[in-house]
């Protein structure tokens, strides 16, 4: 299945509109993450092999905020505990659309059940592993505890959850040095600083970074005790928590 090259931002635009998932995002979404996010890749990666780890028998997967599948392709091939099934869910019905479509040419075969909802709405059951990579940051701030703390709710004793945001750093100088680095690494992908300044505009208060400290605590009031960072580079993290 092919998906353009990301130039969305290419061109001047008079308005920048707000970011959204749309059509035209779907379209240039699997160039765009990559070229954006540094070690996508190596999360993803990292998410079939906690799967591998974590999951049991007989229990559930969810993928919360799926787009087009990525992190459920990953667990779907990691998973050895019989019994299983994954569900994604995602509230851009293109992206779900488009991930009916990819899913549907993959060959392994734990069964995958995708909703278009609103993954506040959705609650887990049975569940053994959760993955929140790159959604919650587009959560509104006064709702996020209550989200963890649906999920811990529905996952099963030694069950894990996998949380990956761009965060932000509390020492002004460190931030700035973590965005320069960011765009560097931007600029190296092929993005121009039009696209880049562009991009910033039309992402600026539709996603709200924060900084791991206040991951980590929010993770342990929703009830995880286990909480810590296993991979990070310049202003994209992901945690690993788990429920004793």
């Amino acid at each position: 299945m092919s998906f353009q090259n990301d130039r969305i931002y290419a061109n001047p635009l008079g308005e920048v509109a707000k970011f959204q998932f749309d059509e035209t995002v779907v379209a240039v979404f699997p160039d765009m993450i990559q070229r954006s996010v540094p070690g996508y890749s190596t999360i993803i990666n990292m998410i079939g092999n906690l799967a591998e780890r974590y999951v049991v028998d007989n229990s559930t997967c969810y993928d919360l905020g799926c787009s087009l599948g990525a992190a459920t392709l990953a667990m779907r091939h990691g998973i050895r505990a019989r019994d299983c099934k994954i569900v994604g869910v995602d509230n851009s019905a293109a992206m779900i659309e488009r991930c009916h479509q990819l899913i549907a040419l993959d060959e392994a075969s734990t069964p995958v059940e995708l909703l278009c909802s609103d993954i506040q709405k959705v609650t887990l059951q049975q569940a053994s592993m959760a993955v929140l990579n790159f959604t919650l940051q587009f959560i509104a701030i006064d709702d996020r505890l209550a989200m963890l703390k649906n999920i811990y709710d529905g996952l099963l004793p030694g069950g894990v959850l996998i949380l990956s945001e761009k965060v932000a750093f509390e020492d002004q100088p460190h931030q700035q040095l973590m965005i320069d680095l960011h765009h560097n690494f931007k600029r190296a992908n092929g993005y121009s600083d039009l696209e880049i300044a562009q991009k910033r505009s039309a992402i600026e208060n539709v996603l709200i970074p924060e900084t791991l400290n206040t991951h980590k605590q929010r993770l342990r009031e929703a009830g995880f005790h286990s909480v810590d960072v296993w991979f990070q580079c310049f202003n994209f993290a992901s945690l690993i928590a788990i429920k004793h």
